[in-house]
């Protein structure tokens, strides 16, 4: 349970941590309209990740539980996908970081941003089929899984708005943005392997 564990937080970490709309916007929001703004965003946005890990699992065990033989499959093609998103975030353009252009935020946006974003259902898809589907105890697995991906989203999205203008700018340079997202992908793909 210890390695899986780590995965669990490692894997949670990477998808809390790497830029994405939710994050950008955490951080235009504590920028623009303040502490309060942005927390009440990064709860949001949060709490809606967790009921996505939490739904994402309650499905997967059901279908599971019709069809066993499936489970093998999506831990491979869990595996699969997240290899190749890591070898995305390795190879990604460096990009500018604009935040100025965004508008204020709070618990509905962050909820809203999060529950509608692609990137979050497949994450948190791919997290399920590896990290729950076929363990001894799927529930306290699944339940392991949707506490650490809140815990480590709320400190994660919080970095963010936080560190606000200072990440942002730290990520400007692009030879940094690049260092960044090598180590993210690294840990993502340390998180496929570990689980192995």
């Amino acid at each position: 349970m210890d390695n899986i564990f780590f995965a669990m937080v490692a894997f949670a970490f990477v998808g809390a941590v790497t830029p994405g709309p939710v994050n950008m916007l955490a951080t235009s929001t504590a920028l623009n309209h303040g502490k309060r703004a942005a927390a009440a965003h990064v709860m949001g946005a949060s709490v809606a990740y967790a009921l996505i890990v939490y739904c994402s699992g309650s499905m997967m065990h059901t279908l599971l539980r019709q069809l066993p033989e499936v489970a093998t499959a999506m831990k491979v093609g869990g595996s699969a996908l997240l290899l190749t998103m890591a070898y995305q975030i390795y190879a990604a353009p460096v990009a500018s970081v604009q935040t100025s252009q965004v508008t204020r935020s709070g618990w509905w946006i962050g909820s809203l941003t999060q529950l509608l974003n692609p990137k979050a259902w497949i994450v948190a898809m791919s997290g399920v089929s590896l990290y729950v589907a076929g363990q001894d105890n799927e529930w306290l697995s699944l339940m392991v899984f949707t506490c650490i991906s809140l815990i480590v989203c709320v400190m994660g999205i919080g970095l963010w708005a936080i560190l606000g203008r200072g990440l942002a700018k730290y990520l400007e340079n692009s030879t940094r943005q690049r260092q960044f997202n090598q180590v993210m992908a690294a840990m993502l793909g340390a998180s496929v392997i570990i689980i192995w």
